[in-house]
């Protein structure tokens, strides 16, 4: 996976986000509709109804007045409350009686000359019915059945992204873990065999120099030491503490002599860095900082410099920075760098910075993240560590 890889998954991922958004607002807009549709059927209901009560009141009426009646009995859905222009409650309809206290009805009264505009009734001459009503339950409950809705297909969509997530992550690690400790397996039998073969050329009359004899053992324990740190992966690592400067300079002056003359490795604040113990796996974490030094080396190609720099010191942590002068890296890539199969370059796994937040953070319970960037000027990779007790 390279880096066109990850730019289509993040536009797929807006391409979704804006799909999803669009079938919220249009789910919110017909109910919407449906809500006002059906606010004005309730509004024609409640003037047919006082149409009704006006005629019923009225001396000159001789029409069918159990038509009417049946007009007015037919509401059993619209609370609403009758009061004369002085605002004394005469009547009250589909409300709970149980609570109809004065406060309440007059309480109720204002919220529903809020909620919709009122109607009057002249029942006789000069004398006038006012109508307050208010949005039936049903009407109320369509208002805030999308929202639930949504929230209820947000919640499912959030737990099975989850579920999925930690189901990936899950089997990533027991692919990652099986991957390094077969590797260490199948390392671990040429590397017996060599070590003796080591020993026989030290043991034999073959006029070896002693430099190659040394060189050639100082390349065993390095492959012994890589065996080592693939067997560590996947299990739980022994955290001993170390000074951390002697940590760092022992990776350092590793790769600064396999490094090109152009390159320079320093660790600034050495006084600083002697006095700080940390618990550390040594294997790993010498891997995590020769990972951060090959991938700035990579990202300078083969001409800069890269920093060590002590950043805070806390009571129980430590904060340290990774400094190089690269060609940087984008601020929507900040975290996307650390994702397995993530590189910019043509060859290569993706492996490297992936494999370093896995140590820091699984291993260690620390962090590492981009703390800066600029293109161009280079990146600043920050490692957050516990004090050793």
């Amino acid at each position: 996976m390279n880096y066109s890889n990850y730019e289509i998954k993040r536009v797929l991922k807006i391409v979704l986000l804006i799909f999803a958004f669009l079938i919220g607002f249009f789910s919110l807009w017909y109910t919407n509709t449906l809500v006002k549709k059906l606010q004005d059927q309730e509004r024609e209901k409640i003037e047919t109804w006082s149409d009704a009560t006006r005629l019923i009141a009225s001396p000159d009426f001789d029409g069918d007045v159990n038509f009417l009646f049946k007009i007015i009995e037919a509401n059993t859905t619209i609370p609403l409350i009758l009061a004369d222009t002085m605002g004394n409650i005469k009547s009250i309809r589909n409300l709970d009686t149980a609570i109809a206290s004065h406060d309440y009805l007059t309480n109720k009264m204002a919220y529903m000359k809020k909620t919709n505009e009122p109607l009057e009734i002249e029942y006789l001459q000069g004398q006038k019915i006012i109508i307050y009503y208010e949005n039936s339950t049903l009407l109320n409950q369509l208002r805030i059945y999308p929202y639930f809705q949504l929230g209820v297909i947000a919640l499912f969509l959030a737990m099975s992204y989850f579920a999925f997530s930690y189901s990936r992550t899950s089997e990533q690690n027991k692919v990652w873990a099986g991957m390094s400790k077969e590797t260490a397996h199948q390392l671990g039998t040429p590397i017996s065999s060599l070590m003796g073969w080591v020993d026989y050329l030290k043991e034999s009359d073959f006029k070896i120099p002693d430099k190659v004899i040394a060189e050639i053992d100082h390349d065993m324990q390095r492959l012994g030491l890589i065996t080592e740190r693939f067997s560590k992966i996947g299990s739980e690592p022994t955290l001993k503490p170390y000074n951390l400067y002697e940590v760092l300079e022992e990776s350092v002056s590793y790769i600064n002599s396999r490094t090109s003359d152009k390159v320079e490795i320093t660790i600034k604040n050495q006084d600083e860095f002697k006095k700080i113990i940390v618990g550390v796996n040594k294997p790993l974490f010498a891997w995590v900082v020769e990972n951060l030094c090959k991938n700035a080396v990579d990202a300078m190609e083969g001409e800069g410099d890269i920093t060590f720099e002590l950043s805070g010191l806390g009571d129980t942590d430590i904060l340290f920075d990774v400094v190089d002068t690269g060609k940087g890296v984008p601020t929507n890539n900040f975290k996307t760098i650390f994702k397995p199969g993530y590189t910019t370059k043509k060859r290569g796994w993706g492996l490297g910075l992936s494999l370093v937040k896995r140590i820091i953070e699984n291993y260690h319970q620390g962090k590492i993240y981009v703390k800066s960037s600029e293109i161009g000027q280079g990146t600043r990779f920050r490692i957050e560590l516990k004090k050793a007790a």
